[in-house]
């Protein structure tokens, strides 16, 4: 069926029936070229540019130049040709001027700013785009944060080791270098004249006979004093006597004791005593009466037994201590004891993680009136304790003996609640296990005789570090045996 021909419904394709519309195209173009005229005169280039002064986009490059083409562009020109065959041909539109502004235009512009460059100015060539490997930047943030975690480390163990005094402890060796002798001794310093022994084989530099001299006719003759070792001369000892010996004195003893008792009775200064009625010699001292009533006379016999043996424990009682004369007569003996002379003990002990070391050591100071300090450090702990000769052999004996030092038990629960009690001082680790002691032990460095003590009392210390610890034992002048310690292995 014919489409054109028929009087149908459909569209009529003859050119008078056929609304003109207007070209479209051509009033894009149109506007596009408006709108970059607009952007180079306010760029003030000749050229359209981007954002930040970035080239456009190649796409919008050719905004003023329209090409003719597309598919719905080449269906509407084949339509027009084919309907307006018989048209004349339209008039070819001037072209738009997309030059731009002149300079004179822009520089009377009141907006116009010189410093952000000519119109003949050489446009700024764009870098081509440069893209990074993945994880570069990571990677440098990575370098800093470890270079600045290692500058702040550093930092902070400069500052630890101007506190701690690391730097003395590096070379213990340099605490026990002795000192060059100096020029001249302070006992020579009144008998030659100058500063050294350079010219003592000069007479004239020698004051012996001189008016300033110190050697004079005169002599002092100091006070006599008691030496102080006769104080630590023990006793005489007593002679000991053999068994034999001991039990013929007793009898002689008892044996004098009965005839003064005696001679009392027959004087009657004291009643005489009843007989002393026992079941062996029941029948003997009793006679008769045994024989008409046994029983009575058995269980009279009883009795006196039971009230002897009553006075018997009752004067046991009497004699003996009560709780506070005990504790006298004790502290009495330890006073006596450190009359006789005082004597210092140092031990050094690796460890004291487990309470129960602790609590050995400080009850048994306190029980033979012992003073002292034990220092309780992360590496070594320290032990100073001083008393009389008998009190310091009871305490070397459990020190070195007594107390097993690889053995560690668990935490008491008023320890393991304690959060101020270090973890370096606790039984269990941070996870919770039980430390292993299987290396700890305690060491002997120092032992001797002292003149006076240098603690009032007994006590304990906690220093996380060794000047801590020197510095507590500056207070008494045995800041020495810490270094004897570090270098005791």
């Amino acid at each position: 069926m014919d489409r054109h021909g028929s009087p149908g419904l459909g569209p009529r394709n003859d050119g008078g029936s056929r609304v003109q519309k207007p070209d479209s195209n051509s009033d894009k173009a149109a506007k596009l070229a408006a709108l970059k005229a607009r952007v180079s005169a306010a760029i003030g280039t000749t050229k359209a540019k981007g954002g930040l002064n970035v080239g456009l986009h190649p796409a919008l490059e050719d905004l003023g130049q329209w090409k003719p083409g597309g598919s719905k562009a080449n269906n509407d020109s084949k339509s027009s040709s084919r309907h307006d065959s018989g048209r004349a041909p339209p008039t070819k539109k001037q072209a738009l001027d997309l030059s731009g502004p002149s300079a004179e235009e822009i520089k009377s512009n009141p907006y116009f700013d010189a410093s952000l460059g000519a119109p003949g100015a050489k446009p700024r060539q764009s870098r081509h785009l440069v893209f990074n490997q993945k994880g570069k930047y990571i990677q440098q943030a990575n370098a800093l944060r470890r270079q600045a975690a290692l500058e702040a480390l550093k930092k902070k163990i400069a500052a630890g080791t101007r506190k701690v005094g690391i730097d003395e402890d590096k070379d213990v060796e340099k605490n026990f270098v002795v000192d060059a002798p100096p020029d001249i001794e302070w006992w020579d310093e009144g008998l030659v004249d100058g500063k050294n022994y350079d010219d003592i084989e000069n007479p004239k530099a020698l004051k012996i006979e001189s008016a300033d001299t110190i050697v004079t006719r005169y002599i002092q003759h100091p006070v006599a004093i008691e030496p102080p070792q006769d104080k630590n001369v023990p006793p005489p000892k007593p002679m000991y006597l053999t068994s034999t010996e001991q039990a013929k004195l007793r009898r002689q003893r008892r044996m004098a004791d009965l005839k003064e008792e005696q001679a009392k009775i027959r004087l009657g200064l004291v009643p005489a005593p009843p007989p002393k009625v026992k079941k062996g010699n029941l029948m003997r001292v009793l006679g008769e009466e045994a024989v008409k009533d046994p029983t009575a006379v058995e269980a009279r016999v009883n009795r006196e037994i039971a009230d002897r043996h009553a006075k018997h424990v009752e004067l046991n009682e009497e004699r003996k201590l009560t709780k506070e004369q005990k504790h006298e007569k004790l502290a009495a003996n330890q006073e006596k004891d450190a009359a006789k002379g005082l004597h210092m003990l140092v031990f050094k002990i690796n460890s004291l993680a487990n309470g129960q070391h602790r609590y050995k050591i400080n009850i048994n100071a306190d029980q033979l009136a012992l003073t002292g300090l034990v220092i309780m450090h992360p590496k070594q702990n320290l032990v100073v304790v001083e008393g009389g000769e008998w009190s310091i052999k009871h305490y070397k004996k459990l020190m070195l003996n007594r107390v097993n030092w690889t053995e560690n038990l668990a935490s008491r629960e008023k320890d393991a609640q304690n959060e101020a009690l270090k973890q370096w001082l606790k039984a269990e680790n941070e996870d919770g296990e039980l430390k292993d002691l299987a290396e700890n032990q305690c060491k002997l460095i120092f032992e001797g005789e002292i003149k006076s003590r240098a603690f009032r009392k007994w006590g304990s210390k906690v220093c996380e570090t060794d000047s801590e610890a020197r510095e507590v034992l500056s207070k008494s002048k045995m800041e020495n045996f810490w270094n004897l310690a570090k270098s005791t292995h």
